[in-house]
């Protein structure tokens, strides 16, 4: 269970810092802080076992059926990487706190960091493919709302949709590349997937599952030709930036790439589709950073060029270009972050991330200076730095590389990319923080306080340190990391600054030359760039995305024209047809189960419904009288629930009646008494026949079911295990919060946001057009002098202890009895209806001390962390557990996890139907032009003091 835990706390961490948002920026903080710290000591903790060869796991079965487990394990390399995105985390969070201003909303942006933090985490410890989809897709989510966090900047919000666009798209290519290779392997733990190598590569779903997977990577990690998201995302905060695309997320690509080496690479089309993309993003994202005035817009395209570098290393396929590949990860984590803080705190300080308003800044800031001096000098690669040591030793990869029989291409390009690659460090580090002082400064320059600069210099004490020990600090983690990534011993080699007269030392010395020769004549290649027909990436997705929009609307138009009939008349008759068929192909047949004698009872209900269907299709233009025939309907099936030994669903069936038509009601009084003809004569001719053939379909299928025997029946395991498994007698309730409890979470959310939709449709029902509309409108009902009449405000107040008495009996008893959370939910919701309509929505609204949106919330929180709870003792999600208690006077009882459960389930039925009577009596208000009830009984207590409640 401790990965679990681990994979748990950031996510908790989140919640902390949500409850905590309002007491300042210093507990968000360090709520935020403790969180990452707690997470990086127990991966600590881990740490040796781990880098001694243990791989560390947990299994957590979830569904079993689809492989859809909640397995983690943690290796060498998902070490490196939780270590990286815990590390640098705590460090962007302390920087945070001082960088963020006082109005922005540090308890949000912390919360969302945390969110990321913990999707990042699940993805490097997953060892199932699903599972990691799940982690892989709310990077995206959560990246997106941490893009666009300064959601009043137009840049922000064009960048958080760009990068969700870009990366959401490559996920869905990466779900169908996964799938297939589990589907190839026979299983959808990497553990196994890793052990199929020759199977996968044997396989001819191999280069289209390959394909898939290349393709969620590459736009994850922002490779050519999906580069252009990454820069446009630098709207973002400046500690976003330094997290997500420097340290962690955009590298979540390069972490695929080599969580799946072993099963993948060593093929012509590995290194073809993924070397060639490599060294092309490598070339193009330096030249593009190399003539960039914005600070973020240079380190993001240096970060684009270094990404293709790793992608590069990754796929030359060779155990030694992996293990390179493997050393600059942690070198570019280090002095890219560093730079990426640096940026920041020039940005804070002096006003301007514009690289022609600076210059001659060391002067005056010379703790920044200093900081970005090492940084830049390790990412130009040169001594005695740890940038130096990972950039020769690619060049020594890049020199011993041939591309489709060329051996001189990829050395060349290589070696043009990292001349670009020195001309754009030196010059960050010449046009910032050297030169000439202006006078022209936005703001006057200064250092930061210690809270901006000091991670910057953690980071910055490592690349020194690695870059003068790197066998003593990162060799034994490059050794595991490398056999990790390899899936077998690494070849030797040696982390050092000299290694003779090497290729690659000329290479390197050619770059550092012609890049310092570049920066010299930097004005004249730039004019000399600006005249090159580049092509504007982002102008060209947002022509694409516009075409794919004026495709998609036209697509609509055709397909959807806005008609709610035509629409079900489609899709019942696609279910009709559909069932047909299944019927007559499927050898349907009737069985020999005898049917029960109707009772004359039972007969006379059964033509009552049939009467009042049929009075419900002839009085469907008169809407108040729909309405009375259809709760005849509802209390007819509810007696029938009754006749057939079915209580549960009976007070199910007649609670959700008595709500959902008060809140018809209420509904019905904003629309015209009998409204027009909806549907021509031909068109209600069509809708019978398609509701008659649909009625006999179904009347059809439920007689053939009805009558059958099974040898086997599924009610007998829940009538055999209902209280040895759930500890209760009720076998409905202990089904929906026990056996099926997964069910009932999904139908509680999806309440919760229908009444989140009610909410947010009935929002702006009182403004703009709706709301001239409504101020305009008259009723054309008749309606009663007395508001609130004085025996229905009494009598309910007398109903409502006994109501809320009822409901609580029946919360308690419904483990073993009928009865239970939603039940009670729904007869909480009738006894606060009853008050509402009696005395008033604004009378009773002002003694409410619960919020709607809180108890929805609360509701669906309380229902998770009860299921939550059992994957810590080790049973599935969702698993109950029972135990006999006593207590002196009420003796001997017992009590279930699963009524916390059912008070999740209570809670979100509450908040559910009272946010939808709160919005629907909002717009009643306004529509009738009623005034606020002060009182109840329409009794002025000025006038009647004895009245006054």
């Amino acid at each position: 269970m401790t990965l679990a835990i681990l994979a748990a706390i950031p996510f908790l961490g989140a919640l902390l810092v949500a409850a905590t948002a309002r007491l300042g920026r210093h507990a968000n903080m360090i709520a935020a802080a403790g969180s990452t710290s707690a997470a990086l000591a127990l991966l600590l903790s881990m740490a040796p076992r781990v880098l001694a060869g243990e791989v560390i796991t947990t299994r957590i079965a979830w569904i079993p059926t689809l492989g859809l487990d909640v397995n983690f394990f943690l290796d060498p390399l998902g070490l490196m990487f939780a270590g990286l995105i815990l590390g640098i985390g705590l460090l962007i969070i302390i920087y945070a706190r001082f960088y963020l201003a006082a109005a922005d909303p540090m308890g949000r942006f912390l919360a969302f960091l945390l969110l990321f933090q913990g999707a990042m985490l699940g993805i490097v410890i997953s060892d199932n493919v699903l599972l990691l989809l799940v982690f892989w897709e709310l990077t995206s989510l959560s990246s997106f709302l941490l893009i666009g966090f300064w959601r009043a900047l137009p840049e922000g919000r064009q960048g958080a949709r760009m990068a969700l666009a870009v990366t959401g798209g490559g996920g869905l290519a990466l779900i169908a590349g996964l799938l297939m290779l589990g589907s190839i392997a026979g299983s959808y733990d990497l553990s196994d997937i890793l052990r199929a190598s020759a199977e996968i590569k044997a396989s001819p779903l191999y280069l289209p599952a390959l394909v898939l997977i290349l393709v969620g990577c590459f736009t994850k990690s922002a490779q050519f030709p999906f580069h252009f998201w990454l820069p446009h995302a630098m709207a973002a905060p400046t500690p976003v930036s330094a997290y997500l695309h420097s340290a962690t997320m955009v590298k979540a690509g390069v972490f695929l790439l080599a969580r799946l080496w072993p099963a993948l690479a060593g093929t012509d089309a590995w290194f073809y589709l993924v070397a060639t993309t490599g060294l092309v993003t490598m070339l193009l994202g330096a030249a593009f950073a190399l003539f960039k005035n914005d600070l973020k817009a240079l380190l993001a395209y240096s970060t684009v060029s270094h990404l293709g570098l790793l992608t590069m290393l990754f796929g030359f396929g060779t155990p030694m270009a992996a293990v390179v590949g493997v050393f600059h990860i942690i070198n570019h984590a280090t002095f890219k972050a560093a730079l990426f803080m640096n940026a920041g705190i020039v940005d804070h300080e002096v006003g301007s991330r514009d690289i022609r308003r600076l210059g001659g800044l060391l002067t005056f800031m010379p703790i920044a200076g200093t900081l970005a001096i090492v940084a830049g000098a390790s990412m130009a690669g040169l001594p005695p730095l740890n940038g130096f040591l990972s950039k020769e030793m690619m060049l020594e990869e890049a020199a011993h590389t041939v591309w489709g029989g060329l051996s001189w291409l990829v050395p060349v390009v290589a070696t043009i990319a990292a001349t670009l690659s020195v001309a754009y460090s030196l010059r960050y580090i010449a046009h910032v923080y050297f030169g000439p002082r202006r006078d022209d400064y936005p703001r006057r320059p200064h250092d930061a306080p210690v809270g901006l600069w000091g991670p910057s210099a953690v980071l910055v004490m490592l690349v020194v340190a690695i870059g003068l020990f790197p066998a003593a600090i990162a060799g034994p983690l490059v050794q595991s990391v490398s056999g990790a990534v390899i899936g077998d011993e690494p070849p030797r080699f040696a982390l050092k600054m000299w290694h003779g007269f090497t290729p690659a030392l000329v290479m390197s010395i050619v770059a550092v030359a012609a890049g310092a020769l570049i920066l010299w004549r930097h004005a004249a290649a730039e004019r000399l760039w600006a005249r090159l027909p580049v092509p504007e990436a982002k102008r060209l997705f947002e022509s694409g995305i516009e075409t794919l929009g004026q495709a998609a609307n036209q697509v609509t138009r055709r397909i959807h024209n806005g008609s709610l009939q035509r629409s079900l008349a489609v899709l019942f008759t696609a279910a009709v047809l559909l069932g047909i068929e299944g019927a007559a192909t499927g050898g349907f047949s009737f069985g020999a189960r005898p049917g029960i004698p109707a009772s004359p009872v039972a007969i006379v209900a059964w033509l009552a419904l049939l009467g009042a269907i049929l009075a419900v299709i002839s009085a469907q233009r008169h809407r108040y009288l729909a309405l009375i025939f259809i709760s005849v309907i509802g209390l007819i099936v509810s007696l029938g629930f009754v006749y057939l030994s079915a209580p549960d669903l009976a007070l199910t069936q007649i609670s959700v009646e008595v709500v959902t038509i008060l809140l018809l009601l209420l509904a019905l009084n904003l629309l015209p008494k009998e409204p027009p003809r909806i549907s021509s004569t031909p068109h209600r001719v069509r809708d019978g026949v398609i509701g008659a053939l649909g009625g006999t379909a179904a009347a059809f299928a439920a007689w053939a079911v009805m009558t059958r025997d099974p040898n086997d029946p599924i009610s007998r395991y829940h009538w055999e295990n209902s209280y040895e498994g759930g500890g209760g007698t009720n076998v409905v309730n202990v089904i929906l919060v026990d056996f099926r409890g997964f069910d009932t979470f999904g139908e509680i959310i999806v309440l919760g946001i229908a009444a989140l939709g009610i909410f947010a449709l009935l929002e702006t029902a009182t403004k703009g057009v709706s709301g001239r509309r409504l101020a305009n409108w008259t009723p054309d009902l008749i309606r009663s002098p007395e508001r609130h009449p004085m025996m229905l405000v009494v009598a309910t107040r007398l109903l409502l202890p006994l109501a809320i008495v009822a409901g609580v009996y029946i919360f308690l008893r419904g483990h073993n009895m009928p009865g239970g959370g939603f039940i009670a939910g729904l007869i909480f919701s009738v006894a606060f209806l009853m008050q509402y309509m009696a005395s008033g929505f604004e009378w009773a609204d002002r003694r409410r001390r619960f919020d709607h949106h809180a108890l929805i919330g609360w509701g669906v929180i309380a229902a998770a962390t009860t299921g939550t709870a059992a994957i810590f003792f080790g049973a599935p999600f969702l698993t109950s557990t029972f135990d006999y208690f006593h207590l002196p006077v009420i003796g001997e009882f017992e009590l279930a996890s699963a009524i916390a459960f059912d008070v999740g389930v209570a809670l979100t039925v509450v908040g559910a139907v009272m946010l939808a009577l709160a919005q629907l009596s909002n717009v009643a208000q306004r529509a009738e032009k009623l005034e606020r009830t002060k009182y109840p009984m329409d009794v002025d207590p000025s006038r009647h003091p004895e009245t006054a409640a």
